[in-house]
């Protein structure tokens, strides 16, 4: 889950919450530094300027890279955050 807002600073800020109902702090841990590291790899793609919080859902837990990484910028694409490019 992906929330977003606009602020005037010209920077992305970043916020990541995982509930303690997906597990115990090794999974919650887990699930937050790939999380990270998805926000690390795609945030080229990004325009600058957003309050982004991520939220963990508990199919996180479980799922593969690809498909985090897949979903996180399905979100951003359906939210205006992705960057266009020029040809």
């Amino acid at each position: 889950m992906v929330y977003c807002r606009r602020n005037r600073l010209g920077v992305n800020r970043l916020g990541y919450t995982v509930s303690t109902k997906l597990g115990h702090a090794v999974v919650r841990n887990r699930v937050r530094r790939r999380l990270r590291e998805v926000v690390r790899l795609n945030s080229s793609a990004l325009t600058r300027g957003w309050d982004i919080i991520l939220v963990a859902r508990s199919r996180a837990v479980a799922a593969p890279f690809a498909r985090l990484t897949g979903a996180y910028l399905d979100a951003c694409a359906k939210l205006g955050m992705i960057e266009e490019k020029m040809p």
